[in-house]
């Protein structure tokens, strides 16, 4: 499945958050990644970036999305990020 991931945490734990969204997906804009995931994967990604959240405070939101083709994305400005190989 295609994953968009968006994240909005406290400052002190953006870095632990990036970390482990970094080994998972791509990088795309500041707090965004996106990328390609088994369910398996998803699952583990979602359960190591819960542990690292203030469930009161943070919050994360990952859209699932049959592929990426089916979406139709418009970006305005710079670029950043990337979509090469995470490997």
């Amino acid at each position: 499945m295609f994953i968009i991931l968006v994240y909005d945490t406290a400052a002190e734990r953006n870095p632990r958050v990036i970390k482990t969204c970094r080994r998972y997906l791509h990088w795309v804009q500041r707090s965004v990644f996106q990328g390609e995931l088994s369910v398996a994967q998803h699952r583990s990604l979602m359960a190591e970036l819960i542990s690292c959240l203030d469930v009161k405070y943070d919050s994360i939101r990952a859209y699932r999305v049959a592929a990426p083709q089916l979406i139709d994305l418009e970006t305005v400005g710079l670029q950043g990020g990337h979509t090469d190989s995470i490997v």
